[in-house]
This record gives structure tokens, sequence and C-alpha cells, in this order.
């Protein structure tokens, strides 16, 4: 579960500007496992609103769905009704760092846009990340994979235009995404090998609603993104009427493609794959 956004109300909105973003490196991924992609058993941890198992959900044997945010998966089984009576996908109410599995049956385990939600950061440690991955390690078969979707704190820093309005929140967000040096760390600790990483420049979070310059006074809009549950009312009160301002003056536009350059050289999702 979050520990700082309430997602069983942006439950309601989140796929409005959400797509299973990458989607296609995780099945190209997936193609590449111990078995045909069709035989496989993927665990979708943190699986939200579902928008990854949705559009993995006809390519694999099966799907274990985990939230523990009941509004979340409320919609995911919504969203997967007809697969779930045809035993393609199941849905748990559960922690990620406490699967409802038995050992050696996944063979994979996919978890998108999730790490930094967990009560970790820069100063505290990364305990909970080593507690989940050792988690999906008793899961996984031998040789099963391990494929993380996850922001770096470089792409914290640079891969958002919006977040220059919200330094703030943007430097607390930073604190709470692991690098990709003690992430690869931790997995090796945990017994994980192999890992890579890949990149797709082109790849945004939010799709084409992400250069919505207008975007931002809406709340549906900024719901797409968890980093708002770290600004304040007050400073978020201050945020709108500069943006709206710029929005009158006809510089709002000039902004997002001004602060958006800096993502063409560091995209803004990070997927690293492992194997047990």
């Amino acid at each position: 579960m979050s520990h700082f956004e309430n997602y069983q109300h942006v439950s309601r909105f989140y796929d409005n500007t959400r797509t299973a973003v990458g989607v296609d490196i995780i099945r190209n991924q997936l193609q590449n496992g111990e078995l045909p992609i069709n035989k496989q058993l993927l665990v979708d941890a943190g699986c939200g609103t579902g928008l990854y198992s949705a559009a993995l959900v006809n390519h694999v044997r099966k799907i274990e769905a985990i939230d523990l945010n009941a509004g979340m998966l409320k919609i995911a089984k919504e969203k997967m009704k007809l697969e779930g009576k045809n035993g393609l996908i199941n849905f748990h109410i559960s922690s990620i760092d406490s699967l409802p599995l038995d050992n050696d049956t996944a063979d994979a385990v996919m978890i998108n846009q999730v790490l930094h939600h967990l009560p970790d950061n820069l100063t505290r440690g990364w305990t909970h990340h080593e507690k989940v991955f050792r988690e999906f390690w008793r899961v996984l078969k031998s040789g099963g994979m391990l494929i993380i979707n996850s922001c770096s704190p470089e792409q914290i820093e640079c891969g958002f235009w919006f977040y220059n309005l919200i330094p703030e929140a943007k430097q607390k967000m930073t604190q709470k995404v692991i690098n990709l040096s003690d992430l690869n760390n931790l997995l090796k600790n945990c017994g994980f090998s192999n890992t890579v990483q890949e990149v797709n420049m082109d790849l945004v979070l939010q799709s084409d609603a992400y250069f919505y310059s207008d975007g931002i006074f809406n709340a549906d809009w900024r719901s797409g993104d968890s980093i708002w549950s770290l600004v304040p009312e007050e400073i978020l009160s201050e945020v709108l009427i500069k943006a709206n301002k710029m929005h009158k003056e006809g510089e709002l536009e000039a902004y997002l493609k001004h602060h958006d350059q800096n993502r063409k050289t560091t995209g803004q999702v990070t997927f690293s794959i492992s194997r047990k």
C-alpha cells in the first residue's frame, strides 16, 4: 500500500491519464523466458487498476494479480471480469511483501511504478525493498524473471516538466526512489543475477496527456501522478495561480517545452530485468 497517496480516492480517476506504458518491453522480455510466454504464470505485484495485467492477460497462461488497495482491485476485477471467469487471472488483496503464493511457482514477476510507494527513502535505507525482493525470489521458479518498472532519481529530477513547479515535492520524491547502483546491488544480495536496465526515451507515464500544459488545472489529470499527494493544499494553490498567470500570458506551453528538454536525454521510466 502507498505510504503517501490515498489510492482509495485516486482509483476512481487513475486510468484517465495512465496506460500500460512500456508493456511491449515487458512482453518482449517474457518471450525470452524459460518457457514460451503462453505457458507462463505471471505475478503482477501491486497491480493497481490492472492496466498491465489487462494488456498481458491474453499473452500468458495465467496472472496472479495482487494489490492491497480494495478500490484499485475492484476496478481491475471489473476490467477483466471475463478473463477472471475463464481462469486466466486471479485477484488477491495482499501486501507485496507477503504474497499468497507458494514457493517456486511463478515464471515471472512484474512490478510497475510501485517501489516508490514503499516506506523507504535515501535516509532510512531500503529495507522494505529488500523484503519485497526476497519475497519475489521466494515465489519465482529457478530461472524465473523479475521485471521492475520504476523511475531513477535522475529521471525524477529531469524527466517531468511540471515537477519544476513543485520543487519541494520533487526533492521528496527523489529521496524515495532508489538509484540504479543500489538497486542492482540489492537485487544481487537477494539472490538475483544478470540484472540489466532498459530505457526508452520516448515513453511517458501519462502518455499524450503529459503534453497537455493546461492539464495541471485538472484534478483528474493531477491524480495520474502520485507526486501531487506530496504537495500541501496551500502550496498547490500558489502553484496553480502561478501556472494560470503563465497560461493567460501565453507562456505555459513554452514553459512545458523548455522544461521537457531534459526528458529527451534521461527518459521517464527505467525497466530493470533480473533472473533468479
